[in-house]
């Protein structure tokens, strides 16, 4: 009795001190509680993203999800954005008037399919034989390009971003061998962009078509050869079931930045940290997009060649050397027709000059090395 009559008085004094416990919790959460609701509430954003690319296309399509997801992710939700694929909200080559007149606020592309419009827009996707892509991201986001870019884009109320690349692309698929300059001639490709212009200059009769149109064509003798980006997406795309000879490199588009683009005011209407993390997003996708580029594109080539019979050539060098000459006549005189574009390639120029003496002494002397040559 006496036994219990102590655990009563143990079992008294714990329930005192667990009910004593239990008060200064409550008032502690009371107090956080009454503090949460007095703090400012947080506004939210909703915003559309159009894009220029077929929905889940590899890197490009999944990247723009990836770049929205992850604008979403790193704002807590204060901004919640919403992918449209290429026609879902408006066609592809509509993406830049939407995001420009307020119907979307950010988009995701390639910048050079707006040079109907904007002439200077081209320069920063890419030129023939001008930036890789490590060098087009300094020339951007150290060598002034970045700054250059928000001029060209601020007549249309909007703020322009890096947000991708291909790395260097292929340099096309054909239905015959090219082993000299002289099979250009009367050849039928489709490449569009200031490539294309390079091919009618060299003497290519050169088809404008959509890329979606590109396999039948290519399939029914319409068009003899053909340019799309690189073995990742080539595969995906099926071209080798209408062309077996592919060429490289891709003199037309030695590093092809991606974009996203977004609605001026839309963008200040954010609060600077959430402009921070717009810009963080951008950058992240920018990496992210170039690395599945880089890692699968090797992959994709290997089950090009091995399963599918694919034809690996080079193109000769004396096609490349007119490639050449042909661009330098073609960019000139693109630039000579607007002065924001030759202010533009003057400022490409002059980098692209100045990097190649670092990468000849860096990432061309490793590659020749490690190769043996």
């Amino acid at each position: 009795m006496q036994n219990l009559a102590n655990f009563s008085k143990w079992a008294l004094a714990g329930l005192l001190s667990l009910s004593l416990v239990a008060c200064g919790g409550g008032e502690e959460k009371s107090n956080d509680t009454a503090a949460a609701a007095d703090a400012p509430k947080q506004e939210t954003f909703e915003w559309k993203m159009v894009t220029t690319w077929p929905k889940n296309f590899p890197a490009l399509g999944t990247g723009a999800e990836n770049l929205a997801n992850n604008i979403t992710a790193m704002s807590g939700g204060r901004i919640k954005v919403k992918v449209y694929a290429a026609g879902e909200l408006v066609p592809a080559l509509e993406a830049f008037d939407a995001v420009s007149r307020g119907t979307a606020e950010i988009g995701h592309a390639a910048s050079y399919y707006w040079k109907g419009k904007v002439p200077a827009a081209q320069f920063f996707t890419t030129t023939p034989f001008g930036l890789t892509a490590q060098e087009m991201n300094a020339w951007l986001h150290v060598g002034g390009g970045l700054e250059l870019w928000e001029e060209v884009y601020a007549p249309f109320n909007i703020i322009p971003m890096a947000a991708g690349n291909t790395g260097t692309q292929m340099g096309g698929w054909f239905n015959k061998e090219i082993n000299s300059v002289a099979d250009l001639s009367g050849l039928k490709m489709r490449m569009p962009g200031l490539g294309g212009e390079v091919l009618a200059e060299a003497g290519v009769t050169v088809v404008n078509m959509p890329g979606s149109e590109m396999f039948t064509a290519l399939q029914t003798g319409t068009i003899d050869a053909t340019e799309f980006v690189g073995p990742y997406n080539d595969l995906a795309f099926g071209i080798y079931k209408a062309a077996k000879y592919y060429y490289y490199p891709g003199w037309q588009e030695p590093g092809s930045a991606v974009e996203t683009f977004i609605n001026k005011d839309a963008f200040e209407a954010l609060p600077e940290d959430l402009q921070l993390i717009v810009r963080a997003a951008a950058r992240q996708t920018n990496s992210e997009i170039l690395d599945e580029y880089t890692a699968k594109n090797y992959q994709a080539l290997e089950t090009l060649i091995n399963d599918h019979g694919v034809i690996l050539k080079r193109y000769p060098d004396d096609v490349l050397a007119e490639f050449r000459e042909a661009s330098e006549v073609v960019l000139d005189k693109v630039a000579a027709n607007d002065p924001m574009s030759q202010k533009v390639y003057e400022s490409q120029k002059q980098f692209k000059e100045n990097v190649m003496k670092w990468s000849d002494i860096s990432e061309r002397a490793i590659i020749n090395a490690r190769a043996g040559d």
